[in-house]
């Protein structure tokens, strides 16, 4: 390599770290710390030399910020006005599920313009519950679909107990939001929301979202919110139960507690339920019975002949269906697995 060939170098790159110097400085000491995180020792040494040349001659701060804005505008306008640059460096760096997520799988708050929404998103939890509580259960739903799961999460928590089973009932039902609907929610939530609302229906999964938010708390107050779902939309209230307490979760019970569960239930029905079974829910069964009933609800499923997939959920619903019906009474506690027994 030719001196002056080294020498160019070397001044593009003292150039390109005074920039970076000057860049860093206008985005202040929060923001370029965030930056810092991303970047090797070695970048970090050229931008400190940037620092260091941009200290003993202010006046070249103006230059380098300039220099930057000119290289900035002068990038291709298709460039500029597409994300697959983004979306590969981003790729590079956090792996194509997270790219896929942040860029085609985000909320609504996620997306630029909504400021309302943004601010919604960031919003304390309990200041943000405390303005819900006070907001029909709709609007209420609708917010909580919108927002990250985890924000949700924590904001359900400080919302009135009593208000929970409304605002879920409606979440789990919602599908789509219009256009309408977000400005309406975000103008009368947040008076900073502009008018650049999604142009098209928002897909929401406001019955995953529900379950989610359901299996957080405990088993106890699922079945109470469930219930009251129930009250006003049945089909909605025994699909949430369903996939809230599933017939393999019944091998949670305590041995007591199972033992006054096959007390309750119907031989006949518990040998269709376990005839499609996996076999730890079995041997939880068999494990609180006698060893001459075992042997005999053993017998019986091995002489059953095929026995439709429907008959085996339905007689496993029912089942469920019955444990619940003992939690509610007080006679069992029906536990998640997530939960702790001491």
């Amino acid at each position: 390599m030719s001196e002056a060939s080294s020498t160019t170098q070397a001044l593009s790159a003292e150039s390109g770290a005074q920039r970076a110097a000057a860049v860093l400085l206008g985005l202040g000491p929060e923001v370029a710390a965030q930056i810092f995180k991303s970047l090797d020792e070695a970048t970090v040494r050229l931008i400190a030399l940037g620092a260091r040349t941009l200290r003993k001659a202010p006046s070249a701060i103006p230059a380098a910020l300039s220099s930057f804005v000119k290289t900035m505008t002068g990038l291709d306008a298709e460039a500029m006005a597409g994300d697959s640059m983004l979306r590969d460096a981003a790729s590079r760096g956090l792996g194509q599920d997270v790219v896929r997520r942040v860029f085609d799988d985000f909320p609504a708050a996620a997306l630029a313009g909504e400021e309302g929404f943004a601010i919604i998103s960031n919003a304390d939890p309990e200041a943000l519950a405390i303005l819900l509580s006070r907001e029909q259960p709709q609007t209420a739903a609708v917010v909580l679909g919108t927002v990250n799961r985890v924000h949700a999460l924590a904001v359900l928590k400080h919302i009135p107990q009593a208000q929970r089973p409304q605002i879920l009932r409606r979440l789990a039902a919602l599908e789509t939001v219009s256009p309408e609907v977000l400005q309406e929610v975000g103008t009368a939530l947040s008076q900073d929301l502009s008018a650049a609302v999604p142009a098209n229906a928002r897909k929401l999964d406001g019955r995953n979202t529900t379950i989610s938010l359901l299996r957080s708390v405990p088993a106890a107050e699922q079945s109470e919110v469930v219930g009251e779902i129930e009250k006003d939309d049945p089909e909605l209230g025994a699909a949430l139960r369903a996939r809230l307490f599933t017939f393999d979760d019944l091998m949670h019970l305590a041995d007591r507690d199972m033992q006054t569960l096959i007390r309750e239930i119907d031989m006949t029905l518990l040998t269709v339920a376990l005839k499609g079974a996996a076999p730890s829910v079995k041997d939880r069964f068999l494990k609180n019975m006698s060893t001459r009933a075992g042997q005999m609800l053993e017998d019986e499923i091995s002489v059953m002949g095929p026995v439709k997939l429907a008959a085996v959920e339905s007689a496993q619903a029912e089942l469920v269906k019955i444990a619940f019906g003992l939690a509610e009474q007080g006679r069992i506690a029906i536990v998640n697995p997530t939960e702790r027994m001491v």
